[in-house]
């Protein structure tokens, strides 16, 4: 049972998916396949990258970063809410909602810098071709990707410590299927002003800018290429961004849609809708992008197949 001690409650209900009636079953088999296909596939990335010499490249570098850090992503809501959901026991205790808000955080914080740090691969790779082996060599590779690792998990532990001496007596039902930043903050009996101008300077430093800098490296990379003569030599300098793009897109246009649209009596619901798209399905999705609309990866899998089958 639910109580308060000393101002802080002890435990949450979480209450969106946790009453789905309706297809329930459905939802289940939905969240245990998005998770298995977003964890197998993901682990499949970077076994890949890590077994073949040929795509031990920047390019390959950050997609490894990208896949085990959506494992991450995927792991801090998906298995508490396929528990909710086979159980339908909603409740969640502070500790677990705290460490959960870490990892989501975390992760989501990562995937921004990761991308950012690609589109900067591309951009190099594109506009600076005869400069791309000085500029991303690896030194400049790893200091990149320490610093989205090292960023990522110094502003989520500060997020979560803003969280965790937090009042939550008023109301203990979570309108969310995990736990997040704002999502708690609106729920605190405390007085939050202090932490949501905090939260809005930090989307733009740690979201607009990033955001704006990918853009940005896509204006310059498409107008390169349209300057390029040769179609043949047009098209393969674009095929070699196509699969970072789409990821681009299917990562930041849920969340554009979910800040940018207005709001209306089935606001919540759709909320949590395009949560569970940028939560769940993105990171499901990655690994086929990048597998199936990249001949490098798709060459990869052959040969590791093929050395399989003949040491057999």
């Amino acid at each position: 049972m639910n109580y308060c001690e000393n101002g802080t409650i002890t435990d949450f209900q979480i209450l969106d998916f946790s009453n789905f009636e309706t297809g329930h079953i459905l939802l289940t088999v939905g969240i245990i396949i998005m998770y298995l296909m977003a964890i197998l596939g993901n682990l499949m990335i970077t076994m890949v990258i890590g077994l073949v010499p040929n795509l031990h490249t920047p390019m390959y570098f950050f997609l490894c970063n990208l896949s085990v850090v959506d494992v991450i992503y995927v792991s801090s809501s998906l298995p508490k809410l396929l528990s909710i959901t086979i159980t339908q026991d909603n409740r969640i205790y502070f500790a677990g909602c705290i460490s959960q808000l870490f990892f989501f955080t975390f992760s989501g914080t990562c995937d921004i810098f990761v991308l950012t740090s690609m589109a900067v691969d591309r951009y190099v790779a594109i506009c600076r071709p005869l400069q791309y082996t000085l500029i991303m060599n690896r030194r400049v590779c790893a200091t990149m990707s320490a610093m989205c690792w090292t960023v990522s998990a110094v502003n989520s532990l500060l997020l979560t410590l803003l969280t965790s001496v937090l009042e939550f007596c008023n109301s203990h039902e979570i309108s969310h299927f995990f736990c997040e930043f704002k999502t708690m903050t609106a729920l605190s009996s405390s007085d939050t002003t202090s932490r949501e101008i905090f939260i809005f300077v930090e989307d733009i430093i740690i979201a607009f800018v990033p955001f704006s800098l990918t853009v940005a490296s896509y204006v310059q990379i498409i107008s390169t290429i349209l300057k390029i003569r040769l179609s043949e030599t047009r098209l393969k300098a674009f095929s070699s961004c196509t699969s970072h793009l789409t990821t681009v897109i299917l990562f930041y246009g849920p969340i554009l849609i979910l800040y940018m649209k207005p709001e209306s009596e089935y606001s919540k619901e759709l909320d949590n809708l395009f949560s569970l798209l940028y939560v769940a399905v993105v990171p499901m999705l990655n690994p086929f992008v990048y597998s199936l609309r990249n001949k490098d990866v798709l060459d990869a899998v052959r040969k590791i197949n093929a050395r399989n089958i003949f040491s057999t």
